[in-house]
């Protein structure tokens, strides 16, 4: 008997599965603000260099009309951000052009800069421009270091101290930190705060998946784990809408740091899961949580009957191949594991380096940075929607395959549309990025059922640190652009498509249960092999019997 058969007996998804999903997935909606924030926190208005008398009309001939200028005019017409005459210059307006050939410097006195949009962003604050601009880029930087770190050292505490005590302090420590983030007035203090609040996502996303997928019966998981990529979704519409009403960044920012307390406190009534508890020798609280369960199923009578050894008898087998400790190097030990990780450590660096690299700097399509917010949150609805059709009737494998490829060849394709038309532009790459979003929450769930119990969220923590280093290589991808305009998306592309192909060797999950250990995971592996081995036999002999050669048949 499997762990997700007492499950079905004690209500299958029912009250209680609804209600702790709900709860586990609000803050997960909040945790895409604070992944997606620096969008707006580090905006870049336009800028110039501060200068007496800018653009002051002089004189009129018959010529048009001149200003006496202290800033150098590109091409467009507008002010240089990073330059400035070392004396005042007569340039004629009506052209639009500026005198070639002077003396120009840098911005000695400071910048100049378009409040319109954006009253106040750290880039304001701290004056992140022209030689200072890769602070900015450091800073989200400093961010992905901390999701990195946060999946290693949380995915591991995870495993030996359960889900829920890391669950709970990665809440008080987003709060905290978010909180600080908006007090303190230093760039140092910034990025250290920011840095803490990165490692609370790996803390909060992994120990949600992994509790509500192992409270959840098998055929309750796909839709769990979709409602988590659309509380994603949710979070990116909820951002636009308070960055919107709230300009300022430091308001922005506290404003969406102060719920995780409200968080942090309901989460002491979030039971532990049972199938954690019970590996590691607590069949007496597991016990407790299932009933518990039961009663809100209104599966009372149920709930009364089980023991410590009706509920251990359905896990018993798993728990006695249960190593006393576990390593990172489990999963690298077995075949079959090995092979897993393998394919997802290419799958989630791939994954994330596309991912990050479309969504994290809004600001390049030249539209509103509120509306394509809203675009690249609203486009993950309808392709979340096709990924759990997919899922549930094809299959896992099928479903992250087909996405990542898609949505690597809608990325190099978006290299052929021509600069000017943005709106186009900006539409492919929303679709590009929507594949990816689906991907994404489709290879959390993935992961979470290919791994054994035993060192689920140290796999899991595992393959986050490898999405991580992807975000990380973002930004320098970006930079390729320098050399050549279509190296970056040729690089999201290619990288999205080879993950896609990774997916391939992977083993479908689709209506299996959850393993429970590493050495379940070594047998159910053999026995598919020796299946398969038994099926091409007896193909062969059947065709032996009809007379037909298998030789003569491939030649």
């Amino acid at each position: 008997m499997a762990f997700t058969d007492l499950l079905d007996n004690l209500g299958g998804v029912g009250c209680f599965q609804l209600i702790y999903t709900g709860l586990l997935l609000l803050p997960c909606s909040l945790l895409a603000c604070h992944n997606f924030l620096q969008n707006f926190t580090a905006a870049v208005p336009r800028h110039h260099c501060q200068g007496p008398a800018n653009h002051t009309v002089a004189a009129t001939n018959n010529s048009g009309s001149w200003l006496r200028a202290t800033v150098p005019l590109d091409h467009l017409g507008a002010p240089e951000p990073c330059r400035r005459f070392t004396e005042p210059q007569w340039t004629l307006l009506s052209h639009n052009t500026s005198v070639r050939g002077v003396a120009t410097e840098g911005c000695r006195d400071g910048w100049v800069y378009d409040r319109s949009v954006f009253p106040s962003t750290i880039v304001m604050e701290w004056d992140l421009v022209c030689e200072a601009r890769p602070l900015r880029d450091l800073a989200q930087s400093i961010y992905m270091a901390g999701v990195l770190v946060g999946a290693a050292v949380f995915g591991s505490l995870a495993d030996r101290l359960g889900r829920k005590g890391p669950l709970v302090w990665s809440y008080l420590q987003l709060a905290v930190s978010g909180a600080a983030t908006a007090y303190f007035g230093s760039f140092g203090a910034y990025c250290v705060f920011r840095f803490l609040m990165g490692m609370t996502f790996s803390g909060i996303i992994l120990n949600s998946l992994s509790l509500v997928v192992e409270w959840m019966p098998t055929r309750g998981r796909t839709v769990a784990g979709v409602l988590l990529g659309y509380s994603f979704t949710l979070g990116q519409l909820i951002l636009a809408g308070v960055a919107y009403v709230i300009r300022p960044w430091r308001w922005l920012q506290f404003a969406v740091s102060v719920p995780f307390l409200i968080f942090f406190l309901y989460s002491w009534w979030l039971p532990e899961s049972p199938r954690w508890l019970l590996l590691h020798g607590k069949s007496q609280r597991a016990t407790e949580n299932l009933r518990k369960a039961a009663v809100m199923n209104g599966r009372r009578d149920e709930g009364e009957r089980l023991t410590k050894e009706v509920v251990s008898s359905y896990i018993q087998s798993e728990i006695a191949s249960v190593r006393p400790s576990n390593s990172v190097l489990d999963l690298f030990r077995t075949p079959a594991i090995r092979k897993i990780t393998c394919c997802l450590m290419v799958v989630w660096f791939s994954n994330s380096l596309a991912y990050y690299g479309l969504a994290m700097d809004l600001q390049k399509f030249g539209l509103s940075i509120y509306l394509v917010q809203v675009l690249f949150g609203v486009i993950d609805i309808p392709a979340m929607l096709v990924a759990t059709t997919t899922m549930i009737y094809v299959g896992r494998r099928a479903t992250v395959a087909s996405f990542l490829i898609l949505a690597g060849l809608m990325v190099i394709a978006n290299m052929f549309v021509p600069e000017g038309m943005q709106t186009l532009r900006t539409a492919q790459a929303a679709l590009g990025k929507g594949c990816l979003a689906s991907s994404f929450i489709c290879v959390y769930l993935f992961t979470g059922e290919l791994y054994p119990t035993e060192i689920r969220q140290m796999g899991m923590g595992f393959a986050s640190v490898n999405a991580r280093l992807g975000g990380l290589i973002a930004p320098l991808v970006t930079m390729l652009s320098e050399f050549s305009a279509i190296l970056p998306p040729l690089g999201f592309g290619a990288t999205s498509i080879v993950a896609g192909l990774a997916v391939c060797f992977l083993a479908e999950t689709r209506n299996a249960p959850l393993v429970e250990t590493i050495e379940a995971m070594e047998r159910r592996v053999r026995e598919g092999l020796c299946k398969k081995d038994a099926e091409e036999k007896r193909e062969e002999i059947s065709l032996q019997q009809l007379g037909v050669s298998p030789l003569r048949e491939t030649i």
